[in-house]
């Protein structure tokens, strides 16, 4: 595996920089946090040393799992869809090393790479560099890009068609481009949402829960949760898969979100 020579990578949100640089933009940001101890960096190189490995894990029908063990960053993982157009690999981990490539590449590779949001672009041009994919980024977060790069394409408007059965939608919930993966086809049947935070599942599994910044637990303004459930409504889905391990709605997740939505307005307008 070939990859940027030494590329600054903050050890707090896992973002990777195309050139050094003393702060990280999006841990400075209100919906992230630069830890006590200050802002500290490694690299793509010396993440893959001995001190990590990576993980693939089940999550669900036609569904897998990508993370490192022990968690890096925010403990992002990624989720790689095994559609019947071709793998997408939805959000994205740090961790990439020759093994977990060639454990992937054992499922069927990669076709195309989606993410949320800025918080999950972590490794996203090493990820996509490995595999020959396509990067869809949503364009209006475009200025949180801390790596340009041909494989990354940026698409606008409210939603973007993937394959089939496989299209992207802006919620708009937490960053202005923040993007789910609505996946009609998934082997169960009902439909799958992928929502990472942007919708977020709390522990009961019972709600989901829409916030501006999780850390500082800033809330999401009512008419951008309202905006987002309209354009959500008419979709079927089943099952919902959250940005982390085992963060899943099994079933009825289409009618949660709804609910949720309203359970958010009325406390938040009173």
């Amino acid at each position: 595996m070939s990859s940027a020579p030494d590329l600054p990578l903050c050890v707090t949100c896992g973002t990777q920089y195309g050139a050094e640089r003393r702060d990280c933009p999006i841990c400075d940001d209100e919906r992230q946090y630069v830890p006590l101890t200050g802002q500290a960096w490694t690299t793509f190189e010396r993440l893959r040393g001995s001190s990590h490995r990576g993980t693939i894990h089940a999550q669900g029908p036609g569904v897998l799992g990508i993370g490192c063990e022990p968690s890096f960053a925010i403990g992002q993982r990624a989720l790689l869809i095994k559609a019947s157009s071709g793998n997408v690999l939805w959000d994205c981990q740090a961790y990439l090393d020759d093994g977990l490539a060639a454990l992937i590449r054992a499922e069927g590779g990669i076709s195309a790479i989606a993410v949320s949001h800025p918080h999950f672009y972590t490794t996203m041009v090493e990820w996509a560099h490995e595999f020959d994919a396509p990067v869809y980024l949503h364009n209006a977060d475009r200025q949180w890009v801390g790596r340009p790069d041909p494989a990354l394409e940026f698409w606008s408007g409210d939603s973007l068609a993937l394959a089939g059965d496989l299209t992207l939608y802006r919620a708009g919930i937490h960053f202005p481009g923040g993007t789910v993966l609505h996946w009609s086809g998934d082997p169960a049947g009902g439909g799958a949402l992928f929502s990472s935070d942007i919708i977020n599942v709390i522990p009961d599994r019972t709600h989901v829960s829409f916030l501006y910044s999780y850390p500082n637990q800033i809330p999401e303004r009512p008419e951008v949760v309202e905006d987002a459930a309209a354009r959500l409504e008419p979709l079927r889905y089943d099952r919902l898969y959250g940005g982390w391990w085992d963060r899943i709605i099994p079933h009825g997740a289409d009618r949660i979100v709804q609910e949720s939505a309203r359970r958010y307005l009325a406390f938040t307008r009173g």
